[in-house]
């Protein structure tokens, strides 16, 4: 098993909104990404930020942008991401009926193209897209809410993801979003992951850098098997 070294994505659904730069700064020189969850209230029940808010944030951080958008028709939304200065925009597999087409608006418009699979939606008839994508996001909760407990058997598409990614050499980032935290990070890096949101685990602790540290050396522990 190939894995690069990995990414930790702090997730601002779980900071203070009423002081969201602030908060961004305080992972700023430990994060590797900053991972943006933009809900609708459509395809999930929750509403979050849209683009406004990227767009201000973008001018407060250097952190690279890893918007995840659990949205309705990201065919029309999802390119406006990559034009406001996101480094990733993952959409969801489920929302959009021409993933292949939108990963190459998003790749035009400058950004990396994500494809994210929520809890109950099987990966096998994904594989063969993933060489138009650079990131796979594996829910490891059910998409739309904060705070939820890890589910441990949803890293079995992770393991799956990475056989594929090895055995096709694929470029590709698995990342994994839902309950990652000190006790859940290891499972999830030995299974094949290298990238990791990380919501609570981050900011609900009294030093997010140094939560984002700690996390970032249990995922290499785990990933080189120790």
């Amino acid at each position: 098993m190939t894995v690069p070294p990995p990414i930790v994505a702090p997730s601002i659904l779980a900071a203070d909104f009423a002081r969201l730069a602030d908060e961004v700064r305080a992972v700023e020189h430990a994060a590797d990404w900053l991972h943006v969850d933009v809900m609708d209230n459509h395809f999930v029940p929750n509403l979050t930020i849209g683009l406004p808010v990227v767009q201000s944030l973008r001018a407060a951080t250097e952190l690279p942008f890893d918007v995840h958008l659990m949205i309705e028709d990201p065919r029309r939304w999802a390119p406006g991401y990559a034009d406001a200065g996101a480094y990733n925009v993952t959409f969801h597999a489920e929302a959009c009926d021409d993933p292949v087409a939108l990963a190459k608006d998003l790749r035009s418009a400058g950004a990396k193209a994500g494809l994210a699979i929520d809890r109950d939606t099987p990966i096998e008839p994904y594989l063969e897209l993933l060489p138009s994508f650079d990131t796979l996001l594996i829910m490891t909760i059910k998409a739309g809410f904060g705070g939820q407990r890890f589910i441990p058997q949803l890293l079995d598409k992770v393991r799956t993801a990475r056989r594929h990614v090895d055995s096709g050499h694929l470029e590709l980032r698995i990342e994994v979003d839902g309950g990652i935290a000190a006790d859940t990070i290891e499972q999830a890096a030995a299974a094949g992951a290298d990238a990791f949101v990380a919501g609570t685990a981050v900011y609900g602790a009294d030093d997010p850098a140094e939560a984002v540290r700690r996390l970032r050396g249990l995922a290499e522990r785990a990933a080189h098997g120790g």
